[in-house]
């Protein structure tokens, strides 16, 4: 079954980093648009970012432009995403799913403290 897999969270302290990783297995990434979602606690989840097969990723949220960075390694069938400047806000659990729809993974967690 084709699915996707999550990986990298963690809990740092607010301005610190966390690169999240999402691999996918049976299908391959350099045929598929990826998106990153964000699920904060009590609230519904939201999309964050967008990386396309082959344009530049963009993000739906001002609040991390300038701070997180997307991008897909092909050879290695994953996309990523570089979270830096970490606030509490980007607490939550961090998911990646096809474009499309159908498939997602089971997420990551990331905690910031302040």
């Amino acid at each position: 079954q084709p699915r996707l897999v999550e990986s990298g969270g963690g809990s740092v302290q607010a301005g610190g980093s966390l690169t999240l990783s999402c691999k996918a297995f049976v299908l391959r990434i350099r045929y598929n648009c990826i998106d990153w979602f964000h699920q904060a606690p009590g609230k519904e989840d939201e999309r964050v970012a967008r990386i396309p097969v082959s344009d530049p990723a963009t993000f739906d949220i001002e609040s991390v432009r300038g701070r997180f960075n997307a991008s897909r390694d092909n050879a290695k069938n994953s996309v990523y995403l570089q979270m830096n400047n970490l606030k509490p806000e980007d607490s939550g659990t961090w998911y990646c799913f096809l474009c499309t729809g159908g498939i997602r993974g089971h997420g990551t967690q990331v905690t910031v403290s302040s």
